[in-house]
């Protein structure tokens, strides 16, 4: 067993929107329990939890990061979760992992559209929650309001176990409607509160709060409401079980309140933590299969079952190299032991193991069931990757990844770029699994895919300063596609003479359309031998050869079949070589007669927008051509499903930020191909012949 037994560890989120104080609290969550002895400012670059360059230069988390702390002899381990949309990807692999979540409400905006994300996920994972009403100290902050929006964005049911004493800037601290006291805090940041009565003034309204908060609490389970009907009142400790009860349940939400930066409430959120949130014994067996058999298998958290574990994030130190950060579900690992990750079906040499503390590393000799670790220098192992006991393997499923938004074409500054390049985005691909790049076989471009501009932006910079690697993004090229509408017999024929040897192919073929998507159809019709079995292939290759380099716009020409039914040859002068020359001009021949067109790939686009919204985003979508197939109403906003050229979409990411004040989320799937409309198609077709002179 650890320092701490299983039943007293807390694995906690924290979790909102983008600028509703996560770090802010998780900071203030340090220094009051000792772990720092300043309290660091995200607005000032000092805080201990937004550490990269890039976050201290941008005042917002890029990244989840981790520390521990110990509060009334619990052990909680806590992350600091990216809350913007560009980089929120990382939050959902991090709560794949965790127990409990503080879901922080912001008093003056209430719940924003990631807010509404990271509550379905902990839906999804079961996660047992708290809120906490931050910004109180600000001006127009609302507790109420706060709660109702809660209520009516999340469909949650929240229950308030707190009360402010004040808003804006007369806020001076909170009601424990619990124990019905009132503590007032120091202005100074210190945390210290004084103890005292309830206000007089405060007094009805806390009263009227407690009763509501019994009348929901009561509802915990059967034997409470029994009691509650009979007494028409709960105890302390009756209330406290009901809380926690309710809390893992997810019954209801408790709701508390304070300021983060002011250091108010945040030691009644750190025992709220321990009393209602559960510990890993209180989660169900983490469930796997067996690589093998495919069976189903289960792991509890006890240092005696078989050790296992799950990857849920990787980062690359310049000093100490790849970081592998895991959850240890069941078990117990030792410093300088041997793992075998499942998922990859390889061993692992495990170093030291570290406890994370912000940017630093505490070593540890062991880590047990219910610990987040870390270890350096795996050389498989990636995240959502299982580590288990070899002779007990066991998959655990991770975190399905959010899916990109936005594509840039990527190239490097230098020829020494472009050496180190190919390196530096698969160790920035370990970092963020929801960045993906490929090559586009078609336009010869590498592509980088992210979540958003900043995202990209981000990874940029990321890349020059722990890779040394430059490089420029451009707005990719669309893969358009060529085809055709009409029928045409034609033939091509090669012939060459100029002393010796000559050259001699004849082939006549019929070129006409097929169904979109059925691609290219070669037919053989020779009879009788007009052209010998070992020239028919030469033809088909010259033809699709030519057909790959285009003819309207150098796009590959798709979606028709090609019929070869005559032709001749020369015993001495015929050649593979001359019957692919004679395919690849009846091909061309034959487009000059069949009515060729542009065709354009288009994307299924869901996109989550605020009620106010709505018309300016399906206004916009009409004029890029867009096609509205559905919308689909939640609280407080509206999903709106459409088709919309892939050309129209392009810095889509950018504009739906601009058009709802970065409160948009939106997803973009491939879904077909269509014909370009003619006088866009002419402007295509003369951009490409302008590049190709150039």
């Amino acid at each position: 067993m650890g320092t701490y037994p299983t039943e007293k560890i807390r694995n906690l989120g924290i979790v909102a929107h983008g600028g509703a104080g996560k770090t802010s609290l998780a900071e203030a969550i340090l220094f009051n329990t000792g772990m720092i002895d300043r309290l660091g400012r995200v607005d000032d670059g000092t805080s201990t939890m937004d550490f990269e360059p890039e976050e201290i230069k941008r005042k917002i988390s890029i990244t989840s990061s981790f520390d521990h702390c110990e509060w009334q002899a619990h052990s909680i381990h806590f992350v600091d979760t990216p809350g913007y949309g560009d980089f929120i990807g990382d939050t959902r692999a991090c709560m794949r992992s965790l127990d409990c979540a503080v879901v922080i409400l912001s008093a003056i905006s209430g719940v924003k559209v990631q807010t509404e994300e990271v509550w379905a996920w902990a839906n999804e994972f079961e996660i047992p929650r708290i809120a906490f009403v931050n910004k109180m100290d600000k001006e127009r902050a609302s507790f109420l309001r706060a709660i109702d929006d809660m209520e009516t964005s999340l469909g949650a049911r929240g229950v308030a176990i707190q009360m402010p004493i004040g808003a804006e800037d007369n806020f001076e601290g909170v009601i424990d409607l619990i124990r019905m006291k009132a503590c007032k805090y120091a202005k100074d940041g210190s945390g210290k509160c004084e103890e005292t009565a309830i206000p007089a003034d405060l007094q009805e309204e806390a009263q009227r709060l407690r009763e509501h908060m019994v009348e929901i609490v009561a509802e915990a389970y059967d034997a409470l409401t029994e009691k509650y009907l009979e007494n028409g009142e709960l105890s302390e400790e009756e209330i406290l079980d009901g809380l926690r009860v309710g809390t893992m349940r997810n019954t209801f939400t408790p709701v508390l309140c304070g300021s983060a930066t002011q250091n108010i409430g945040v030691t009644q959120l750190l025992a709220a933590v321990c009393d209602f949130l559960p510990s890993p014994l209180d989660r169900t067996r983490a469930v796997g299969t067996h690589p093998k058999t495919k069976e189903l298998i289960d792991r509890g958290p006890d240092e005696k079952e078989p050790f296992s574990a799950l990857v849920f994030k990787t980062t690359s130190d310049p000093y100490t190299g790849k970081i592998t950060v895991f959850r240890i579900y069941s078990g117990t690992l030792n410093s300088d032991s041997t793992i075998y990750n499942s998922t990859k079906g390889t061993e692992e040499r495990i170093g030291q193991i570290y406890e994370l503390e912000g940017k630093k590393q505490k070593p540890v000799k062991q880590a047990f069931a219910g610990d987040i670790v870390a270890v350096a220098k795996l050389k498989e192992t990636v995240t959502g990757d299982t580590l288990c006991d070899p002779n007990n393997p066991i998959i655990y499923e991770q975190a399905r990844q959010l899916l990109p938004v936005i594509s840039y074409a990527i190239e490097p500054k230098t020829k020494a770029d472009e050496d180190k390049i190919h390196n530096a985005l698969h160790r920035m691909i370990e970092e963020e699994p929801t960045l993906e790049s490929h090559r586009d076989t078609q336009t010869k471009e590498f592509i980088i895919s992210g979540l958003g501009q900043v995202h990209l932006d981000v990874i940029v910079e990321k890349m020059k300063r722990k890779f040394n690697v430059e490089v420029l993004l451009k707005t990719p090229k669309v893969p358009y596609f060529e085809t055709i509408r009409g029928s045409a017999k034609v033939q091509g024929k090669y012939k060459k003479q100029s002393g010796g040897k000559g050259q001699y192919g004849d082939c006549w073929i019929e070129l006409s359309p097929t169904g979109r998507g059925d691609g290219y159809i070669f037919e053989d019709k020779i009879v009788g031998g007009v052209i010998p079995r070992q020239y028919i292939p030469a033809v088909d290759k010259g033809i699709q050869e030519a057909a790959a380099d285009g003819f309207l716009a150098d796009y590959p020409v798709v979606d028709f079949r090609v019929a070869l039914y005559d032709g001749s040859f020369h015993t001495v002068d015929s050649s593979e070589m001359a019957f692919k020359v004679a395919g690849s001009m009846a091909f061309k021949k034959a487009m000059e007669q069949c009515k060729p067109v542009l065709l354009e790939p288009i994307v299924n686009l869901t996109v989550t927008v605020p009620d106010e919204n709505m018309g300016d985003v399906i206004g916009d979508l009409n004029s890029r051509r867009g096609k509205v197939v559905g919308v689909e109403p939640k609280a407080h906003s509206q999903s709106i499903k459409a088709v919309v050229p892939m050309s129209e979409v392009l810095a889509y990411s950018n504009d739906l930020k601009s058009m709802t004040s970065d409160r948009g989320l939106f997803s973009t799937e491939f879904s077909h191909y269509e014909e370009v409309p003619t006088h866009l198609a002419q402007k295509v077709i003369a951009e490409a012949q302008a590049s190709k002179k150039e």
